[in-house]
């Protein structure tokens, strides 16, 4: 897991690009629930990281500013995790 990049916020609006196969100019600021619920998807696939994720964190992620920290904190916690284990 130390590998994997801390994702920033060029890289979380790339993925948000994605959805919707738009610029990366066109991708909003704040984020709906489909456009989060779509990011986290792309985010596990890419990362090979499974999000558990409560309600209260989700709410909490209004921005692409709030995606970028939500999702650098579980690669952060997956290298935790990671080097943990050996």
């Amino acid at each position: 897991m130390s590998g994997l990049p801390l994702p920033d916020r060029a890289a979380v609006v790339a993925m948000l690009a994605r959805y919707g196969d738009r610029p990366s100019e066109a991708v909003p600021e704040s984020l709906g629930s489909l456009e989060l619920t779509w990011l986290i998807a792309e985010f596990e696939q890419s990362y090979q990281i499974e999000l558990d994720l409560d309600d209260d964190r989700l709410d909490a992620v209004r921005t692409v500013d709030d995606a970028t920290g939500l999702l650098r904190a579980a690669v952060e916690a997956a290298r935790t995790a990671g080097a943990a284990r050996t």
